[in-house]
């Protein structure tokens, strides 16, 4: 049976930050995975350039030794493992997942803002403090995005919560009110 991806991130994450606890190095994989997914994000591809079998293997272990040289201990045989498994192209994923439980761990929420126009700092900081109240957390951090669709107002998503405070939302409702 071929897992999702979801499923796929969520265990190869689950498995590195149980043991980054417990060799307590949790801070430390924390920070070299930040540095791992930023070259992520500058190469898009690189994931799916691991993982196709269309590459060469000579020129996917030319790859991975530059890939693999600025990190160490833990975090090295994580990519290692994940290289070894064909599964490069969900690293970011996994990445992703570590961070929600790194942030779980340390009491804190993430979450994602949707707007219609870019927040203020101000904003978002009370939107932050908002939504930590809200979920019982001691923090929360949110990432914001910009969708026009949706007219005004925002949509708030976090740990399996989504608020939807947008007027397209509102008047898609009252459309479906409307019609019945």
């Amino acid at each position: 049976m071929k897992l999702d991806k979801d499923t796929v991130g969520k265990r190869y994450s689950k498995a590195l930050f149980e043991l980054s606890v417990e060799k307590k190095q949790l801070e430390e994989v924390n920070e070299q995975l930040k540095e791992l997914k930023k070259i992520f994000e500058e190469i898009p591809d690189l994931g799916h350039m691991l993982t196709d079998v269309r590459l060469n293997l000579d020129e996917k272990k030319l790859l991975m030794q530059q890939l693999e040289k600025p990190f160490e201990g833990i975090v090295r045989q994580f990519i290692r493992v994940v290289y070894d498994y064909a599964r490069m192209d969900d690293l970011l994923l996994m990445i992703e997942d570590f961070q929600h439980l790194y942030y779980e761990h340390h009491g804190v929420v993430y979450g994602k803002v949707t707007t219609v126009v870019p927040l203020t700092e101000n904003q978002k900081k009370k939107i932050e403090m908002k939504l930590a109240q809200l979920l019982g957390y001691k923090e929360a951090k949110v990432s914001c995005m910009i969708d026009e669709s949706l007219i005004g107002g925002m949509i708030v998503e976090a740990n399996h919560h989504v608020i939807d405070g947008s007027v397209k939302a509102k008047l898609n409702k009252m459309r479906s009110v409307l019609q019945n």
